[in-house]
């Protein structure tokens, strides 16, 4: 029972390892791709849209429980798949109305799938393997930074201009990894204790079926009910209202190294030839970031509250000196130039080891600040983790929703500059709910 729960865990690992290889790779070069097009009747927005989904992300949470609830885990990753493999799929023959449809129906599957996604986990774990499991997840998800962003920078490494022959291609190989994930999920099975449950109901009628499924969902709209009233009450406590200010940032920056820095990279006319490919190896760059804060500080540093607000200031502070060396190496204009390179002159000449010691240091940074915060809401909301951690994924994608939608229309420094000041109040009110914790659990020790 055990190797079997082991392989659905990997199965879901290799899902997700593909399909978000595909969608981050998408996300990374679609405004890059946009802009190079050349039918000028496409209007549309990779920012736009990258701020749809993440706008729609966030309110489907949600109720994306209640729908995992009625239709059970597997079902819905595997319907979550066909969406992401939609949206992808758009790029091989662009229009504005399906990318921006698609861009709808995404951020629904994207809330679908990771809430169906942490249901399959638990299911298939237990109190001894919960942390291995996550593990082996979280190492294979990571990954999906890696091999996507590889294969930009061998493929258009060199080229000034991205043909529709490039785009073509580079979205047909994406579109069948996506398939290939979602096809994944297909082979999942049900733990061996919902199995042994199924075999006994075979034998019901479809009426006691049908009353049994009414049943369960009647459950989960209950259960949702319940669920929001205690967000609700959670998003108006004190230590929810300054962590806001944290988790907001953790979304102004996610949108930026996600979307907006590759873009800047790809449009600086300095790079010349290897500016297209320099958008995959700084993609690749934040994904070893990424995995080296993320094994550093998410497992070596684990729930210590002094060790806590040590990463998050170093967080910010390596955040601080990316933002400072991006401002000096690459044009203000980069984040908004359309068919054509750079126009404006930075302060530096452009040089290709700034911009990638930056890609580095936005990953770095980035699993500082969103390993703390998982670690202190899981400290403070332990018995209402679910909903505390709802809020969360709600603020940050309400959060990285706007920053796409004035990303198109704010110079590089003004962008910058906003995540300064955002991060040094995040990161201040973050150490309030620090000292707070630990005057209380001093109060409570008396």
């Amino acid at each position: 029972m055990a190797d079997f729960k082991v392989v659905n865990v990997v199965i879901l690992g290799i899902g997700f390892l593909l399909i978000f290889t595909a969608f981050t790779t998408c996300g990374n070069i679609e405004q890059t791709v946009i802009k190079s097009m050349a039918n000028k009747t496409f209007i549309g927005s990779g920012y736009h849209s990258l701020g749809i989904i993440y706008g729609v992300f966030s309110v489907s949470n949600l109720f994306a429980p209640t729908v995992v609830t009625i239709l059970g885990p597997q079902i819905t990753m595997f319907l979550s798949g066909i969406l992401y493999s939609g949206y992808i799929a758009v790029f091989i023959i662009p229009a504005a109305w399906s990318l921006y449809m698609t861009s709808v129906l995404i951020g629904i599957g994207a809330a679908m799938l990771w809430t169906a996604q942490g249901h399959f986990l638990v299911q298939n774990s237990d109190a001894a393997t919960i942390n291995r499991n996550t593990g082996v997840f979280w190492g294979l998800l990571q990954c999906s930074m890696l091999f996507g962003n590889l294969y930009i920078y061998f493929e258009w490494n060199g080229i000034t201009e991205i043909t529709d022959s490039n785009r073509k291609t580079m979205f047909t190989v994406l579109l069948v990894i996506s398939v290939l994930g979602t096809l994944c999920f297909v082979v999942l099975r049900k733990p061996p204790l919902q199995e042994e449950i199924l075999s006994e109901e075979e034998g019901q009628s479809l009426l006691s079926a049908r009353v049994m499924y009414k049943q369960r969902a009647a459950s989960a709209v209950r259960e949702a009910k319940s669920d929001f009233g205690t967000m609700l009450q959670l998003s108006r406590s004190r230590t929810i209202l300054l962590l806001s200010c944290c988790m907001a940032y953790s979304g102004l920056e996610l949108s930026f190294y996600s979307g907006v820095y590759g873009t800047c990279l790809g449009g600086t006319a300095h790079f010349g030839a290897a500016a297209k490919g320099l958008i995959g190896l700084s993609g690749i760059v934040v994904g070893i970031g990424e995995i080296v804060g993320g094994g550093l500080f998410g497992l070596v540093c684990k729930n210590n509250r002094l060790r806590r607000t040590s990463v998050v200031f170093l967080g910010m502070v390596v955040h601080f000196i990316a933002f400072y060396l991006i401002f000096l190496n690459i044009p203000d204009d980069a984040p908004l130039v359309s068919s054509t390179s750079t126009q404006n002159e930075p302060y530096l000449v452009p040089s290709v080891s700034i911009a990638l010691l930056c890609s580095f240091l936005l990953g770095l940074g980035d699993s500082c600040f969103n390993t703390q915060l998982y670690s202190i809401l899981g400290c403070v909301y332990a018995e209402q983790s679910a909903p505390a951690f709802t809020i969360f994924k709600f603020i940050q994608s309400i959060s990285a929703a706007v920053a796409f939608f004035y990303s198109g229309y704010l110079l590089l420094s003004w962008q910058l500059l906003l995540m300064v000041l955002m991060g040094f109040v995040g990161t201040l009110c973050f150490f309030v709910v620090e000292k707070i914790q630990n005057l209380s659990a001093i109060l409570e020790q008396s």
